[in-house]
């Protein structure tokens, strides 16, 4: 048994290490599993028969069921007890894993992985925190803050190398089920876990949870939608900015008035804070966008396999640990606001390189440096934004902004993941169809017919793949399709790539505004407060 908090709980307590073990645990697998989907997705697409468009949305609609109930959930905790919402969160986790080995179709997919187990991970989040502070004091409490952290670093580091792996030499479902593996040995030692009491008021903002799930939701949904050639995108995108700025209205009339609020609007008056949350949103949007164009990269245009794409995406994942890490240990002096700026000149300088490099590129190699000066740029964003965020919130409020900040953060990863991955297949789609109707080669006959296909299929196809599918025509006309294929595709990989760069510019612009804010001393120690 861990001893009480109000004791403290030494590090040498057998149950006190097994407990900060299971924690860490989960945190792996919850950090982990977007990795796996990374370097499967051409596995996913061939087994279940279905669209890369798909299965990107798949993605970032799990990283937007986060964000927009995490901040509703981290209350859902407060009232049924953070023990039961970890459990809940865990188990929501463990069904979207458990779909993952045994779905049949994207839909399974979008529900059980995406949206139960967003679900799972909004619950899990706030929780964890929560009951890692409760269930640990002193000393024992910042180790635990400290393996946790670790375990989503190394998580992040080496998903993309263990998700190759198993997708290569078994199943991408194997790795999912390896998920379910970990979460029931979690879940089989929960009484070590001793629940931590809320003493805070009990009423909930119903009308602002409401309207937070509107707009975060509105505004990825509509990207999404217009992804997949839906119809009322232009609605979507109207409900969703319009709930937030009811939202931002509504807090402050709560305030006013002395009643209850989903978050506490008084947080955005510190301007460090807000310049915080900024540039933690831009950071993720650039991870998200990149996230999601570069696997596609090396499985559609090189033909990697998933072992060979995260081995091409090692560099990014192993520097952006390394550098968040030294940084972390080593920054000495150095004011955070300058190490937040280097970090958004070197992400974006390292998205700018692979860009000119995607059409003339013919294998991995060419990435190696870029991959790595732009996970050196996001290692050192990672070592200073959550600090700076919360350095200027007082104690009694540090938990309340940490939820806003992992919110923007999942919200950003949401909304980088459908801007990229939608821009691309439109480019892709549009291209596709201008280059076959423009073609010389091609039969004015066959010119739509062939640019209907390409519209529609060759966003899952390898040259290979559309090769064998066309076998059948003139050997003129092959080669025209495979060659309008590659172009189309290598230009609109590119386009996708303009997200996170942008992003890294706008996050640079931003991190000149923290320069000319003062530095600010924490409050209180924040050690494990950048969970997820």
């Amino acid at each position: 048994m861990t001893q009480n908090p109000a004791q403290g709980s030494a590090p040498d307590v057998p149950g006190s290490r097994r407990l900060m073990l299971l924690l860490a645990m989960a945190m792996f697998v919850l950090v982990v599993d977007t990795s796996l989907m990374n370097v499967s997705i051409s596995a996913v697409i061939t087994d279940l028969d279905t669209t890369a468009s798909g299965v990107q949305s798949a993605i970032a609609l799990e990283a937007l069921v986060s964000a927009a109930f995490i901040l509703i959930n981290s209350k859902v905790g407060d009232l049924i007890g953070r023990k039961r919402a970890y459990v809940l969160g865990l188990l929501g986790y463990a069904v979207g894993a458990l779909a993952m080995t045994l779905a049949q179709s994207l839909t399974a997919i979008i529900v059980f992985w995406a949206i139960i187990g967003g679900l799972g991970a909004s619950l899990l989040l706030p929780a964890m925190q929560s009951l890692i502070h409760g269930n640990f004091a002193g000393a024992a409490q910042k180790q635990a803050y400290a393996l946790v952290g670790a375990s989503a670093a190394i998580a992040a580091a080496i998903g993309p190398l263990l998700g190759g792996f198993v997708t290569t030499y078994l199943s991408w479902r194997v790795g999912f089920a390896l998920e379910v593996l970990i979460i029931v040995i979690v879940l089989s030692q929960i009484r070590l876990v001793k629940d931590v009491e809320y003493t805070g008021s009990r009423q909930i903002d119903v009308v602002g949870a409401i309207l937070s799930a509107l707009g975060m939701g509105g505004v990825v949904l509509g990207i999404l939608v217009w992804q997949e050639g839906g119809q009322y995108v232009g609605l979507l995108l109207v409900v969703g900015a319009t709930a937030l700025v009811l939202l931002a209205r509504w807090l402050r009339r709560r305030k006013r008035a002395g009643q209850v609020t989903l978050l506490d609007p008084d947080l955005f008056h510190h301007p460090n804070f807000t310049a915080g949350v900024s540039g933690q949103l831009l950071q993720q949007v650039t991870l998200g966008g990149a996230m999601i164009a570069l696997p596609l990269y090396f499985q559609m245009t090189l033909e990697y396999n998933a072992l060979q794409s995260g081995l091409a995406l090692a560099p990014l994942s192993l520097t952006m640990f390394a550098a968040a890490l030294v940084a972390g240990r080593r920054a000495g002096n150095r004011r955070p606001a300058a190490i937040i700026r280097a970090g958004f000149v070197l992400t974006s300088l390292g998205v700018a390189i692979i860009l000119p490099l995607v059409p003339r590129a013919d294998n991995g190699w060419y990435f190696v440096v870029p991959l790595a000066i732009t996970g050196c740029g996001l290692g050192l964003l990672v070592s200073q934004l959550n600090n700076y965020t919360l350095a200027p919130i007082e104690e009694v409020r540090v938990s309340e902004a940490a939820g806003v900040n992992s919110a923007a953060g999942s919200f950003g990863l949401s909304f980088g993941l459908a801007m990229a991955g939608g821009l691309m297949l439109a480019a892709l789609s549009l291209t596709f169809t201008q280059l076959a109707e423009n073609s010389s080669v091609i039969p004015a006959a066959q010119q739509q017919q062939i640019a209907q296909a390409l519209e529609h299929d060759a966003e899952i196809m390898s040259n290979t793949q559309l090769s064998q599918q066309i076998s059948g025509q003139p050997a003129e006309v092959e080669a025209e399709v495979v060659a309008i294929n590659d172009d189309a595709r290598n230009r609109s990989l590119q386009i996708a790539l303009l997200v996170p760069l942008l992003a890294g510019l706008l996050g640079l612009g931003n991190s000149f505004r923290m320069l000319r804010l003062p530095d600010q001393k924490p409050s209180t120690s924040l050690d494990g407060l950048d969970l997820g």
